[in-house]
């Protein structure tokens, strides 16, 4: 049976959410770059929480999107890498960051414009 992304439920979904993760977007895209320990991760992508990287970190790992990697030291390093599976995402979802970059202004633009005519009609 084909898998039908509108069924209530259809796993094409749980795949969705990944790419409809801002954090999980970012993740990945940083870590096509080079691998990565978490601290750094935690500095470079401002505004996550260690809480949060950490249950997104698991549920990439889990979907086989990024792999673990304990470096035997005293404490451990977790180094975290992208797979090949996770890197053909990050091509997929580039595009959309470069999108977001490229239309900002016009979207910001239609934002306050959308804001205003919201408060002309409430009063």
């Amino acid at each position: 049976m084909k898998p039908d992304v509108y069924a209530a439920n259809c796993p094409t979904r749980q795949i969705l959410d990944r790419v409809g993760d801002k954090w999980a977007v970012l993740i990945l895209l940083l870590l096509r770059e080079e691998p990565m320990r978490f601290n750094q991760l935690r500095r470079t992508i401002e505004g996550i929480s260690q809480k949060m990287l950490s249950q997104v970190l698991k549920s990439l790992e889990r979907d086989g999107l990024i792999k673990r990697h304990a470096i035997a030291t005293v404490p451990v390093t977790v180094e975290y890498s992208i797979t090949q599976l996770g890197g053909t995402l990050a091509a997929a979802v580039d595009p959309l960051r470069d999108w977001a970059e490229q239309n900002l202004k016009d979207v910001l633009a239609a934002q306050r414009r959308y804001d205003t005519q919201q408060k002309d009609e409430a009063a």
